[in-house]
């Protein structure tokens, strides 16, 4: 199994191949939708997260919680404006974040699973964080310098998300017969939908053979060690599902996620063109 540093530099090195005399049509056409899936992913988690406030265990989750969303809302809005750069629309941001449908979103189901029981939140951010980190580590050994300077600081800051799952997953996994049912519910309820984290369709490998961006493909055993390392010091075990969730990235969402995005977008409607 290779280390981390190895998993980085290998995929880092995919990414060096790009020349930084900017993408072709075609290659800037599939970065836009590549960076709209990731910036998606970082809107529709941040806004579940969101939903936390006031009604977290206790006070010191709730800023907690909060400021991750606002991490995860700040990702998404240098991903969603630069994927709007590069497809020729003109669509801003906000654009893209309040006047789609719900069809139109292609985050991973992961991010819009239900908070449910705080044990499955957690169980949630445990496998987004250790994915995030890894996947951003690789985006920035990428010649795009706005690619490389995005995954260099989003790396650092997912960096803490991260380290706020594992410590929440110790503590439900080693507390109370109580926390520690509800974090194995947690995590039997979340690990269906991790496998979309690592999947590749054309567009994807498109861009890895074009050296634009790394793959998640080959983060995916790094990203298996780190969790179960934390799983197992929790006392728990990792699942072993028996199916596996997709079709976000084509715009095929839980029934849940209807609500969520008439939500996020609701003060947008109401209130078209208006600007704070």
């Amino acid at each position: 199994m290779p280390t981390s540093s190895d998993t980085r530099a290998d995929t880092a090195a995919t990414c060096v191949a790009t020349t930084t005399a900017g993408p072709t049509a075609g290659t800037a056409a599939d970065l836009a939708v590549h960076l709209l899936r990731l910036g998606d992913d970082a809107l529709v988690l941040g806004q579940r997260l969101c939903q936390w406030i006031t009604r977290a265990p206790t006070i010191e989750e709730d800023l907690a919680l909060s400021n991750i969303a606002l991490d995860l809302i700040g990702h998404a809005r240098t991903l969603l404006t630069r994927s709007g750069q590069l497809d020729g629309s003109g669509r801003t941001e906000d654009d893209l974040a309040f006047t789609r449908s719900d069809r139109e979103f292609t985050n991973v189901l992961l991010t819009e699973l239900p908070n449910d029981d705080f044990a499955v939140t957690v169980a949630r951010q445990l496998a987004y964080t250790h994915y995030a980190v890894l996947y951003y580590e690789a985006l920035a050994g990428c010649a795009d310098p706005e690619l490389a300077a995005f995954g260099t600081r989003a790396a650092k800051e997912v960096a803490f998300h991260r380290m706020h799952a594992d410590r929440w997953t110790l503590r439900l996994g080693r507390g109370t017969p109580e926390s520690t049912r509800r974090m194995r519910r947690g995590l039997e309820r979340v690990w269906p939908y991790t496998g979309e984290l690592f999947a590749e369709d054309e567009v994807l490998r498109r861009l890895v053979a074009s050296g634009t961006v790394p793959s998640p493909v080959p983060l995916h055993a790094e990203w298996e060690r780190r969790v179960t390392a934390t799983v197992t010091d929790a006392g728990l075990t990792v699942p072993a599902p028996t199916w596996s969730a997709g079709g976000g990235r084509s715009g095929l969402h839980t029934e849940e996620f209807g609500p969520l995005i008439a939500e996020l977008q609701s003060v947008h409607r109401q209130f078209p063109g208006g600007v704070w």
